[in-house]
């Protein structure tokens, strides 16, 4: 009887050809890292509840994968207990762990355990998987990479320039063009106070944020729904859609802010952070986006975001400033600053724009058919100069038909294919086919290395 089999929906399988890809991408970003003396950290895929509850807001802990206490974890519950009423207690008394919902908080968590061991400020990057209990849709994931790149440690806005020039190099590399959002937290602070919505900052920042998914209409829906009158909902979305070049809008800022203290800090650390892009312009484009929320709790100052230019998709990369996440776990007054670099929607960016190069498209260089006896020798022997000069290949395992040897090649995307028959052994000479030319060469044994270095 045939068994239906099948995997979790928003997770993914990854064949060969999508693992080169992906790989192509890490490879690229960990060069980055490591040029800007970023050092690589891991943690594990699940954490204490108690360490990740709390700090995303009451969505981001809507969203996490819950673990199951082992045994019976419902021995130590009353049966009165178990009622719909009461599934928030019952997850908390059922699950002690969950699935990590990002790697920033876990980070905090690190470096709070590892405070003894590292230098501070302490330049991390990870690249691993996380999970949220999201809709699956065109560029969502429930299980996906995150490539996160921190500063922990050190309050300086230098951090924050950094972290463009690495996100300039990171997509420069990879071919995409993209625009650089960036927004401060100080900002959106200061507006809720002179519009009087300090008490509703997190809402009104959460609604705001949306803005450009939903529209002008539907956020400001969700915003009259918290409470804040509709002459303030127009008057704050009038702002957030203000445009113009950065130096205009850091001097309408200014202005506006004139008497808030809070607002003018936002817009100083903001200024502050061009000052440096100015000393070395990045090629891509930067502008300041007042809409710019990321709903996040923990963000206190900088915020960042990465949208693709040519490509429609959301954003691919972002992070911003948190000046005391390591406070929450014990360790007060650290701040940080970092970036998630989203692996799943860059690679499908570079797939929908055909940006992956074509040497990704095969793992290996040549084949080597195989026609047994002392031919095979010869092919091991000269498999294995290829190796040592970092060429590789690979020889058929078994002798069979010409044709099915030449077939597997072509399914492989394998461009060469190393013949040794009679006349080639006798001769010691290969005859070298490009599959994807049709054309054919004879080269010495001993030149064969030399050969593919040149190809």
């Amino acid at each position: 009887m045939a068994v239906n089999v099948s995997i979790p929906k928003g997770t993914r399988d990854f064949g060969p050809l999508e693992m080169r890809r992906r790989n192509y991408i890490f490879d690229n970003i960990k060069e980055i890292f490591n040029l800007h003396g970023y050092l690589p950290i891991e943690t594990p895929a699940m954490e204490n509840l108690s360490t990740l509850l709390g700090k995303y807001g009451e969505e981001g802990d809507k969203l996490l994968f819950r673990i199951l206490n082992s045994g019976d974890f419902t021995k130590e519950i009353p049966k009165n207990e178990f009622t719909s009423e009461n599934l928030t207690k019952l997850s908390s008394l059922m699950c002690e762990k969950g699935l990590r919902y990002d790697l920033t908080v876990p980070f905090a968590r690190f470096v709070v355990q590892h405070r003894n061991e590292i230098n501070f400020p302490f330049k991390r990057y990870q690249i691993q998987p996380v999970w949220r209990a999201d809709r699956p849709q065109k560029g969502r994931y429930r299980e996906f990479f995150q490539c996160d790149v921190d500063v922990i440690g050190s309050d300086s806005l230098f951090n924050e320039y950094e972290l463009l020039q690495i996100i300039d190099k990171v997509f420069q590399k990879l071919g995409i063009n993209v625009i650089i959002k960036i927004n401060n937290r100080k900002i959106l602070a200061g507006i809720a106070a002179r519009l009087g919505m300090s008490d509703n900052l997190i809402p009104m920042t959460i609604a705001i944020d949306k803005i450009e998914k939903i529209g002008r209409e539907n956020t400001k829906n969700e915003l009259l729904q918290i409470g804040i009158q509709e002459a303030d909902v127009e008057s704050l979305l009038d702002l957030i859609s203000t445009t113009g070049s950065i130096k205009d809008q850091i001097v309408f800022l200014k202005k506006y802010f004139k008497d808030n203290e809070i607002g003018l800090k936002g817009v100083a650390e903001l200024e502050e952070i061009i000052s440096y892009v100015e000393m070395n312009p990045i090629k891509n484009k930067i502008e300041i986006d007042l809409s710019l929320a990321r709903g996040l709790n923990y963000y206190t100052g900088s915020i960042i975001e990465v949208k693709a230019a040519d490509f429609q998709i959301g954003s691919i990369c972002g992070g911003g400033r948190y000046d005391d996440l390591t406070g929450i776990f014990g360790l007060k007054d650290v701040s940080g600053v970092g970036v998630s670099f989203g692996a799943d929607r860059i690679y499908d960016v570079m797939l929908g724009l055909n940006l992956f190069p074509e040497f990704i498209e095969s793992a290996v260089k040549v084949l080597f058919v195989n026609f047994g006896n002392d031919s095979l020798k010869t092919c091991i022997a000269l498999s294995e100069k290829l190796r040592k000069n970092n060429i590789s290949c690979e020889i058929y395992p078994q002798n069979t038909k010409l044709d099915k040897q030449f077939k597997y090649a072509n399914a492989k995307n394998i461009e060469y294919v190393a013949i040794i028959g009679e006349y080639e052994f006798q001769s010691k000479n290969l005859n070298i086919k490009n599959l994807h030319t049709g054309t054919q060469e004879q080269i010495p044994f001993d030149e064969i290395a030399t050969y593919f270095k040149n190809r």
